[in-house]
């Protein structure tokens, strides 16, 4: 297929979590997203979706449910960025992740297409902050 002939967008992805608020807090409170939508399903199960403010693409918080959901918890991408945080003011957000205690593996630098930073989750899940 040529282009973008249907209209596809990708609207968001999962992120196994081992609890639902703690989860909610860390995205909203350290990263500064917004709570999209929090609906009980009944049985402790939830449809938890979290977002930046901008738009974009969304995570579905969703609780792991068996022991091999649970070992992937933290390292879903075997060790690689997994996640990639636009931003348009670097500094802005990168003082405020570490002020909330967000942990980063690195000092930010300076790459062709921009300012970079690697962060963790709360789970250790690597993240890119990005400045293009």
């Amino acid at each position: 297929m040529e282009g973008n002939v249907l209209g596809n967008t990708i609207a968001g992805v999962a992120l196994l979590v081992r609890d639902y608020d703690a989860a909610i807090a860390f995205f909203t409170g350290s990263l500064g997203f917004e709570l999209v939508e929090d609906t009980d399903l009944g049985g402790g199960k939830r449809w938890v979706v979290v977002g930046p403010g901008g738009g974009g693409a969304t995570l579905l918080l969703a609780r792991a449910a068996t022991p091999e959901q649970e070992s992937r918890i933290g390292n879903q991408t075997g060790g690689r960025v997994f996640m990639f945080l636009h931003t348009d003011d670097f500094q802005r957000d990168y003082d405020a992740m570490r002020a909330a205690g967000v942990r980063f593996t690195e000092e930010p630098r300076r790459e062709p297409w921009g300012r970079v930073v690697v962060f963790l989750d709360l789970y250790g899940n690597k993240w890119d902050l990005i400045e293009r």
